[in-house]
């Protein structure tokens, strides 16, 4: 072995008692003085710190737009909700709320974010439809909010709500989600019956509802309102399902209401039991069940000179189809038969005598709906 192999050697057992070194040191260091780097660690930790402005600027731009709504039936208060200011017309100004946050009263105040209350008109409402319009003078440059389009919405699309829960106890409250659905069909009771009296077709989403957000702007991540809140399913099974109006529909119905075009729900002129009510009737019961039928709408009596004597509707017959839709109850009759104007002519399939049989009707009106 040459003198250079040596000193290489030599060089590498160096390195390699160094390193040696080196470890046992750290694990004293570590072992002695574990405060000490436990201290540094969380030094760091706290130096960190996340932001997250989520849709704060969002939410800034319908806030101050949104109104609590309080409905009194002779000072007393029976009822409140939310509602938004839409629309300004000189120093007018009109507000969209839901038909059951005013149903009832005859004086209605909206309180804004400044606290300021003020006594506000109710322009008119309509009960199927769910909308009323508020309307108010004020010399205040008070806040619009901007209106989007529920029809540009995909589901999974940021939503959220701005209300009064709880009786104003928390008042403009804001909870976020998303879009869950769209075109939902959802069973409603009108004067607080029992029953399902009609269909409405709303938005889903999981933002939070609660009592009292009843009439409030549902908004997208721009702060644009794309619907009405209106109601939520409760039951034990059920969590974070809420609909809104959209606020194409609510604004076509607005309008109507604020020009003061008379406008009435077509009806047939028939006394109407959904089947499954009619079933537990001892002079249905036999008709129904040889029928075969689980839904639909039975005829109970026909108005003299009514659309539906005109054509030809018979006492007992079971209305199982409009326009080809399939009628459930009651509820669905109402909605297809309200998607339709006075002077329409519809086709109705009823069940018959063991037949299914097609009958057109020319709608007429009443002042009391069917």
């Amino acid at each position: 072995m040459n003198e250079e192999q040596n000193k290489q050697r030599k060089k590498i057992v160096y390195y390699l008692i160094a390193f040696f070194v080196g470890c046992l040191a750290m694990y004293a260091v570590v072992y002695f003085f574990p405060t000490s780097i436990t201290e540094s660690i969380t030094k760091l930790e706290k130096d960190v710190t996340v932001t997250d402005t989520g849709i704060a600027d969002a939410v800034e731009k319908v806030y101050d737009a949104v109104v609590v709504v309080s409905t009194y039936k002779d000072q007393t208060l029976i009822s409140s909700g939310t509602g938004f200011v839409y629309k300004k017309d000189g120093n007018n100004y009109y507000i969209l709320t839901n038909h059951h946050v005013i149903d009832g009263g005859n004086k209605v105040t909206v309180t804004f974010t400044s606290k300021d209350v003020e006594e506000a008109k109710v322009v008119g409402s309509d009960q199927y439809a769910d909308i009323a319009v508020l309307s108010l003078k004020s010399s205040k440059d008070l806040a619009v909010a901007e209106l989007g389009k529920s029809e540009d919405l995909r589901v999974g699309d940021t939503a959220f709500a701005v209300g009064a829960p709880l009786d104003t106890a928390y008042s403009w409250t804001v909870t976020r989600g998303i879009v869950s659905g769209k075109e939902r069909e959802v069973a409603v009771s009108l004067n607080n019956s029992r029953s399902n009296d009609y269909v409405m077709k709303v938005l889903q989403t999981d933002a939070a509802i609660n009592s009292g957000n009843s009439g409030g702007p549902l908004c997208n991540s721009n702060g644009e309102v794309i619907g009405i809140t209106s109601l939520k399913l409760v039951s034990s099974g059920v969590e974070g399902m809420g609909f809104a109006i959209p606020i194409e529909n609510a604004l076509t119905k607005a309008e109507q209401i604020i020009s003061g075009e008379s406008y009435e729900y077509p009806y047939l002129g028939i006394q109407m039991l959904d089947i499954t009510d009619a079933y537990s009737l001892y002079q249905y019961y036999d008709l129904i069940k040889s029928s075969g039928l689980s839904s639909g709408v039975l005829v109970a009596s026909i108005e003299k000179g009514s659309p539906a004597s005109k054509a030809k509707f018979e006492k007992n017959d079971i209305i199982t189809k409009i326009d080809g839709n399939e009628v459930k109850n009651l509820a669905y009759l109402r909605y297809y038969l309200y998607q339709h104007k006075v002077g329409d002519t519809i086709k109705v399939t009823v069940y018959r005598d063991g037949k299914t049989k097609e009958l057109s009707v020319t709608l007429g009106t009443n002042k009391q709906t069917t």
